[in-house]
């Protein structure tokens, strides 16, 4: 654990230097500050925060330099003590502008916002679209044009929307921070408008300046556009920090706290009991100890459907029910006093039937849910065929998709197939999804895909009366299983936002404790509107 907890640290570092060393002198020799530094001034000294999409981008787009963080910082924090969400722009990779995963990433934030109810904060610094791949992130539902929308929506929710235009804001950007309920401009270096000089330029002919044209005394004296100016970076998120400290506050979902417990064991228990071998079988109750609040774990039909632990405890004072795998071997009762062994992290019908059930009940009683995912997928073979399986697992994943309180998820393990969906993966809504560095997300494990593509390479080559010799099976098989690794990688996952990113074990209870403080915001969860429960 500690080696690839070293791995985290390095490739988490590098992230913060945006496009790099000479980018950020360059940067700051405008008089202005990085994305990071900005969003430290402007969150709470020594305040926790949550970094969403720290890994998106990463070891994407190579032929076009790369797009670290996405290109964009974005945090889930206190302002004036109240939870915010910050996007902040990094200049410093190719100006800011808009790849595909960039308007990935920000969508996200507008949907945390959304969700919960948060006041958003725009640290605008971005020269628009990234034009060499303006078909992947323009025209779609799910493209740059989509944040604007959200603008919209976003206020006609009642959500505070501010926007701080700190450098460039060009051409459709201009809109996310003029469609804010505030917009204010730092001098000198910010300025918005539908096109620069230049293209003013070659469009109408008229020579003009980019300050004279689109600048905060423009703005502010003659347009109107902005609301106010400032002098410099600091000054202006001062301002900000001045509004959110006079909003009030609204009505709560009322999610159950009390005060705080300390887990039974440290965190540091996990870098040594968490066991590397993804065959090698381990306690989730274990696991659980070093996030729960000691004493408060209250197991759910514990003798029953055994590969999920199904269980209502607290987490820094927050009730929450949990829905983890078991990756242990169990023994299961089984009618007339016969007993199987069943295989740890897979899903039987028995374990499907619990959970759903479970979940129904946190629904009913207003519980956010966690899930822990460590499943290779739902028991298969004719026993379970016949035995309802498809069913049982119907019902799980229609009490989850259903479910209408908070959810969160914590990939810790294997995340294969029709597992990833029903322990609550990314096509499932929760509103945090985090993987551990010892996790892998895929359709099924690289062994597997790698017997099965070559099953089926030498299906096709029998149909040609051909055949493989052991010594090319063993090449292809290991070609296969070596290209399935990079894809199976948590990196691979949160460059691609299917998790919102990589995090050490020791912050699950911070980032669930904020998640829950952050989903308390929103009191407009209906407990009843579940779908029904298959029988």
């Amino acid at each position: 654990m500690e080696k690839i907890l070293s791995e985290l640290r390095k490739k988490s570092e590098q992230l913060r230097l945006g496009g790099g060393i000479k980018k950020i002198e360059k940067h700051k020799a405008n008089g202005k500050l990085t994305a990071w530094e900005r969003v430290v001034i402007l969150l709470d000294a020594d305040s926790e925060y949550i970094e969403v999409g720290s890994f998106a981008g990463d070891d994407m787009y190579p032929e076009h330099g790369g797009c670290p963080n996405g290109g964009v910082v974005v945090v889930l924090g206190y302002v004036e003590g109240r939870l915010c969400v910050v996007v902040s722009n990094d200049a410093t990779v190719k100006a800011g502008a808009w790849f595909p995963i960039s308007g990935k990433k920000s969508l996200r934030a507008q949907e945390i916002a959304m969700e919960n109810h948060l006041p958003i904060i725009y640290l605008v610094d971005s020269a628009g679209v990234y034009l060499p791949m303006q078909d992947e992130i323009f025209p779609d539902k799910e493209h740059f044009g989509r944040i604007f929308r959200n603008n919209a929506k976003i206020s006609a929710m009642g959500i505070p929307q501010i926007s701080a235009i700190m450098g460039s804001c060009v051409a459709g950007g201009a809109y996310l921070p003029i469609m804010s309920d505030y917009a204010l401009i730092v001098e000198g270096t910010g300025s918005v408008f539908l096109a620069g000089s230049y293209l003013v330029k070659s469009s109408i002919g008229e020579v003009i300046d980019n300050e004279s044209l689109g600048g905060a005394v423009t703005h502010c004296e003659i347009s109107g556009v902005t609301d106010n100016k400032y002098p410099d970076d600091e000054s202006c998120l001062a301002a900000i920090r001045g509004i959110i400290g006079k909003f009030g506050h609204n009505d709560k979902a009322h999610f159950s706290r009390i005060d705080p417990v300390s887990p039974a064991h440290k965190s540091d228990f996990l870098y040594e009991y968490f066991p590397e071998d993804r065959l090698k079988t381990y306690d989730m109750n274990e696991v659980l100890k070093c996030i729960v609040d000691e004493g408060s774990l209250e197991e759910y039909k514990k003798d029953y459907g055994k590969t999920i632990i199904c269980a209502l405890a607290r987490i820094d004072g927050w009730a929450v029910g949990i829905v983890a795998n078991q990756r242990q071997v169990v023994k299961a009762k089984k009618p007339g006093n016969a007993t199987e062994m069943q295989m740890g992290g897979v899903i039987y019908s028995d374990s499907a039937d619990k959970a759903a059930r479970f979940i129904m009940n946190c629904n009913q009683q207003k519980i956010p849910l966690v899930f822990f995912q460590d499943v290779t997928g739902f028991m298969v073979g004719s026993r379970s065929e016949q035995g309802g399986i498809i069913k049982d697992g119907a019902k799980m994943v229609n009490a989850m998709a259903n479910s209408v309180v908070p959810k969160f998820t914590f990939v810790v393990g294997n995340s294969y197939g029709a597992g990833n969906y029903a322990m609550c993966g990314k096509a499932y809504d929760p509103r945090l999804i985090y993987a551990w560095p010892t996790a892998q997300m895929a359709v099924m494990s690289g062994a597997s895909a790698g017997k099965t593509l070559l099953q089926i390479q030498e299906a096709s080559l029998k149909a040609q009366n051909k055949a493989l010799s052991e010594e090319e099976k063993e090449a292809l098989l290991t070609q296969i299983e070596n290209s399935y690794k990079k894809q199976l990688s948590p990196y691979y996952a949160a460059a691609r936002l299917w998790v919102d990113g990589v995090i050490d074990p020791k912050d699950t209870r911070k980032i669930i404790s904020m998640g829950i403080e952050a989903a308390n915001q929103n009191p407009t969860i209906d407990r009843y509107n579940v779908g029904v429960l298959q029988t």
